[in-house]
């Protein structure tokens, strides 16, 4: 099957953002919710996460979670000479989310980038290790936790193991995850053993962030300006790569082009748009069915 590239808008080193078209949603990865605070996480046909709000004394406390099992990560199992190749990560996972049959992207514009600096709790304080229940608190001014979407290894496992090493080598290949608005944190989507290696290391695990921005006319105007002018002045290097009035190679001249295009588009607003929903078919009782049976299945929970 041909995948159909998006279009990309390069930031300078570290980051892109993809301009997604022609998959109207619901994405195969998304987020339903119903009345009562009621969230699901469904993943193609499965349910993977169940969410209810907490009401109390700061209007929303904080989210109950219950993960069930059957996720699968979007991104391909990363081998290990890939790793140590420090290849173009996040080129690599935007191609790969491309690809990804149960993904999160739908027609939309999505930026990626490296981060590697985290508020310590985010990590190291809210990051849930607890299978499969969870308590998100969101009364203390928001929350920016990590909620992983699978059980995770412990840190003696034999591939969590292997991953220390490459930790401790910083050729750990970056975790990924997702800026989501309905848990007010992170979804950990690929690197669970990974995140689990860097932090038994005492380290911040390597990320490759994804989170939508916004697609205002304003913003795109701007950006399809810059776009053009930028593949005028391409064309007319093309045309006549050596100037007299620039003595350096071709080479040099055109990578001076590129990054100026970069830094410029970087400097455009790239606020972090909500994350859409979609109704739950079958609604609240939908919701309480699947409930009830995650509970008869847990019942410590």
């Amino acid at each position: 099957m041909t995948v159909k590239r998006s279009r990309r808008e390069l930031l300078g080193p570290g980051g892109l953002v993809l301009d997604v078209r022609d998959r109207p949603g619901p994405p195969p990865l998304r987020f339903e919710t119903a009345d009562g605070g009621r969230l699901l996480l469904r993943q193609g046909g499965r349910p993977v996460l169940l969410g209810r709000e907490e009401e109390g004394g700061c209007s929303h406390e904080g989210l109950f979670v219950h993960r069930l099992e059957g996720f699968r990560s979007p991104l391909p199992r990363i081998r290990a000479d890939l790793m140590r190749r420090s290849a173009n990560w996040v080129h690599q996972y935007a191609s790969w989310l491309e690809e990804a049959k149960e993904g999160p992207l739908h027609d939309a514009r999505w930026h990626l980038r490296e981060r590697r600096k985290f508020p310590g709790y985010v990590w190291w304080g809210d990051f849930m290790r607890d299978w499969p229940a969870c308590h998100l608190d969101w009364c203390a001014g928001g929350w920016e936790g990590v909620v992983p979407l699978r059980p995770l290894s412990p840190p003696d496992a034999p591939r969590v193991k292997a991953y220390r090493k490459q930790a401790r080598e910083n050729t750990l290949a970056p975790v990924l995850l997702w800026r989501v608005t309905p848990l007010d944190g992170w979804a950990l989507l690929d690197g669970h053993d990974r995140a689990v290696a860097a932090l038994a290391e005492g380290r911040t695990p390597p990320c490759v962030v994804l989170h939508r921005v916004p697609d205002d006319e304003e913003w795109r105007r701007t950006a399809d300006e810059l776009t053009e002018a930028h593949d005028e002045r391409i064309r007319q290097f093309a045309e006549h790569p050596e100037h007299p009035e620039h003595p350096e190679s071709p080479e040099r001249q055109r990578a001076v082009l590129e990054t100026a295009y970069e830094d410029t588009m970087s400097s455009l607003p790239y606020d972090e748009a909500p994350t859409p929903t979609w109704p739950l078919p079958g609604g609240a009782t939908t919701w309480d069915d699947l409930a009830a049976r995650a509970m008869f299945e847990c019942p410590r929970d």
